[in-house]
């Protein structure tokens, strides 16, 4: 594509753009060579590239692309055998780092980069980078972060650089004992010990050059000052010298090692230096994407441009966006308005996203924006007038035009002209336009033009495959609203203008008077079709905003109870955790319980049974205690309670007796067990309410059915000891609540063990007044009578 086209699209711009974002020399390098691709595949994998890329960046902290450097003509340098410089093992260390972190997090990234397409070039090019973990560990341990070769690239250095240091303390030592001296004092210039030429020299006065014995190696600007080398440390600095010789030669043998490493690896890492760059390039596509909030465009190669919602990448501030379509109905589009309506603009971002597209770039456009593949994109924009040529404005243009009309043939190209016909007779102008446009058009060429001529729009009504256009005007505020409209020819707006502005009415009415009534006729057609055409885009406007208000709303909805049903689904599953480890447990407690009951003397198993019951009420109780259920307020007054009354316990709905009161709080008997209950909870029960018949107990209350025409006999024949004592826990929870004060128990007189179970069992019972055998007329020892306490 020409280079003309690309300047006046202003392409460099985004080329800068772009080469902002790059976090290397090499993507710099490839960025700058950016030009728009003629091979159809070649685009649509530069474009898979991009969207690769803004898909890792929108779900990534980061990219791993630091620490990169153009290290090839290094790497070059060492496969001829050359030797490296500490500093350029330093960047080759951290370029062959990056190399290997971007190659893992490429690889990590996979899963995210098939989901859309089946192969990932991306992957695929991470697949493609060298990973040298050995070399790379190799020039850790030889190279420091500064780029100085380290102690530990070799035992021989290590050895060197100590002995140096040996050497050097000795020196300074020698040296500052020197300076100390008081004898010497008078005859140096300062008290400090300096280098000249790599020897350690002391500053000795001129004066005194003979009273101080040693070689001078320098002497200072004025000639005052002599830098001498005592005689006492000429021996040490040489062999100091002859040392620091060897450990360069050491140094130059580990880089010359290196360099041979390096060397082994070249033509693969050369490889995946040039990868490096690539991604380098991609990703700073993928951030210009997401900066621009562009799309990848679908392509086409029919010639064919479908831009929704498309904005100029270069325009800041609010932008509005254009919507325009070419090669599918028509091929030729004539922009018409007012100046600085943004007819230019219009036909720049038309030809600017089009060479975005075709080199790989997002555009500004919604998804399922199209752009068709061109062979060449040719413009006409602005004025080129050339002084130097003595070419007016309209012989600029014209020449361009015709370099453009004998090139183009075909879908293949796209032309953009703006003010076609421009700077020259209106009549002959317009008339050279049509013809232009009409030739362009039988080409099939894809045209968008712009002009202010009226000729124009009668033009491309009548002539099929032409298609008006017109930029949006307000009159009110006599500003621009920059819509461009396809379908509808723009009007001049002159007269509303003028009166707007102020102009007298009458010289508008002449200046009326002098259009045709045929001319005027359609001014006002015009007109009220822009009228027409904007009230409905506001409408439209208006029914988008209530329709995605709705969609808000009904997402919102949606989300909620998605969110709800997960809540239910997790309250339900706990719930099945939390019954199951309940029945789990209980399981448990039963086996233990029978454990206990088979291996325990008979004597025991009340006791054992009883404590089983007396935990079970126990957490039972707890349990409805948890529960955040509102507890009802006693409407009794705590001083109306007393030792012996019956009462409510409100918090566990059961019905008891006062057994005690301390302070706030009282002792109640709550059938088998006791319970320390605040008077707050209690609610007092009239003397003429305790025989009348209790309510069954709901699902989930603590405690045991009322009694309702309780007997006064319970028999428990037959049943096993465990069995018998169950019966008799639930008869006298049921007794007391009845009021009942004696009853019969049968229970046989079989061996004595159901009959000495069950009086040990209601012994321990507080309630009960007594237990004993009962008389021969009422079943002696076969059956035990029990008589309660009183209120």
């Amino acid at each position: 594509m020409n280079e003309r086209t690309l300047r006046i699209l202003e392409f460099p711009k985004i080329i800068a753009q772009i080469t902002s974002l790059a976090a290397t020399s090499l993507g710099k390098e490839l960025i700058a060579d950016i030009k728009p691709l003629n091979d159809f595949n070649q685009i649509r994998e530069s474009q898979q590239i991009t969207t690769e890329t803004v898909m890792i960046l929108a779900e990534s902290d980061g990219v791993p692309l630091g620490g990169i450097f153009d290290v090839r003509n290094a790497v070059k340098k060492a496969s001829l055998e050359g030797i490296l410089s500490s500093h350029e093992l330093l960047e080759i260390s951290s370029t062959l780092r990056a190399s290997r972190l971007m190659r893992e997090f490429l690889v990590s990234k996979r899963e995210t980069l098939e989901r859309s397409r089946k192969n990932s070039i991306l992957a695929d090019w991470g697949g493609c980078l060298g990973s040298f973990a050995g070399v790379e560990r190799e020039l850790d341990r030889c190279i420091s972060p500064e780029g100085e070769v380290l102690d530990s690239a070799s035992p021989v250095l290590h050895n060197l650089r100590s002995q140096m240091k040996v050497l050097q303390n000795r020196i300074k030592d020698k040296t500052d004992a020197i300076i100390r001296s008081s004898e010497n004092s008078k005859y140096l210039q300062d008290l400090i010990v300096t280098v000249r030429h790599e020897r350690y020299c002391i500053p000795v006065k001129q004066e005194y050059r003979s009273m101080f014995p040693g070689i001078v190696h320098d002497q200072s600007a004025s000639g005052a000052t002599l830098f001498i080398e005592p005689l006492a440390v000429v021996e040490l600095n040489n062999q100091l010298k002859i040392v620091e010789s060897e450990e360069q030669e050491e140094i130059n043998r580990i880089l010359r090692l290196l360099s041979s490493r390096i060397k082994e690896i070249s033509a693969e890492f050369l490889t995946s230096i040039m990868i490096l760059g690539r991604l380098d390039l991609a990703f700073s596509k993928g951030k210009y994407s997401m900066q621009l909030r562009g799309a990848e465009p679908e392509l086409n190669q029919s010639g064919m441009i479908q831009l929704y919602n498309a904005r100029h990448p270069l325009l800041t501030g609010k932008v509005v966006p254009i919507t325009v379509t070419l090669g599918r109905e028509f091929d030729t589009l004539v922009i018409t308005g007012p100046n600085t309506g943004g007819k230019t603009v219009s036909l720049k971002t038309i030809g600017l996203l089009t060479v975005m597209a075709q080199s790989g770039l997002h555009i500004p456009a919604e998804p399922g924006s199209s752009v068709g593949q061109f062979t060449e994109i040719f413009c006409d924009i602005g004025d080129e007038q050339s002084i130097e040529q003595s070419l007016s404005t309209f012989s600029s243009h014209l020449s361009q035009i015709v370099k453009i009309i004998k090139t183009v043939s075909g879908p293949q190209f796209l032309v953009l002209l703006d003010e076609l016909g421009a700077g020259t007779d209106p009549a002959e102008g317009a008339a050279l336009a049509m013809s232009i446009l009409t030739h362009l058009h039988n080409l099939g060429v894809r045209t968008v033009a712009t002009t202010h001529y009226s000729e124009l729009k009668a033009f491309a009504y009548k002539t099929q495959g032409v298609k008006n256009a017109s930029v949006e005007f307000d009159i009110e505020t006599l500003r621009p609203t920059y819509h461009l409209l396809v379908g509808l020819p723009g009007s001049s707006q002159a007269f509303e203008i003028a009166g707007k502005l102020g102009l007298p009415d009458t010289v508008i009415n002449d200046a009326r008077g002098y259009i045709s009534a045929e001319a005027m006729k359609v001014e006002d057609m015009l007109h009220q079709i822009e009228n027409d055409h904007r009230k409905a885009r506001e409408n439209r406007r208006a029914t988008e905003e209530d329709r995605l208000k709705g969609e808000r709303y009904r997402a919102e909805y949606e989300t909620e109870l998605a969110k709800l049903k997960r809540e239910k689904a997790e309250i339900l599953r706990q719930a099945r955790v939390e019954s199951r480890e309940i029945l789990l447990e209980a399981r448990r407690e039963s086996e233990n319980l029978l454990r206990q009951l088979r291996e325990a003397p008979a004597e025991q198993l009340p006791k054992i049974v009883n404590e089983a019951r007396v935990k079970i009420t126990n957490d039972l109780a707890k349990i409805n205690a948890e529960v955040e259920e509102p507890v009802a307020e006693s409407r009794t007054d705590p001083s109306m309670l007393k030792t012996g009354s019956r009462v409510r316990a409100l918090s566990l709905n059961q019905t008891g007796v006062i057994l005690e009161i301390n302070g706030d709080t009282a002792q109640i008997q709550l059938g088998i067990i006791k319970a320390n209950l605040p008077l707050a909870d209690l609610e007092l029960i009239p003397e003429e309410k305790i025989h009348i018949k209790t309510r069954a107990r709901k699902s989930g209350e603590t405690g045991l059915e009322a009694a309702k025409n309780i007997s006064a006999e319970i028999n428990v024949l037959g049943l096993t000891v465990d069995e018998a004592l169950y019966q008799v826990e639930k008869y006298l929870d049921q007794a007391v609540l009845a009021g009942l004060r004696r009853f019969r128990i049968v229970h046989g007189k079989g061996t004595g063990a159901l009959r000495h179970a069950i009086q040990g069992y209601l012994k321990d019972i507080p309630l009960v007044k007594s237990v004993t055998i009962a008389e021969q007329n009422e079943g002696g020892l076969g059956a035990s009578i029990v008589e309660l306490k009183g209120n």
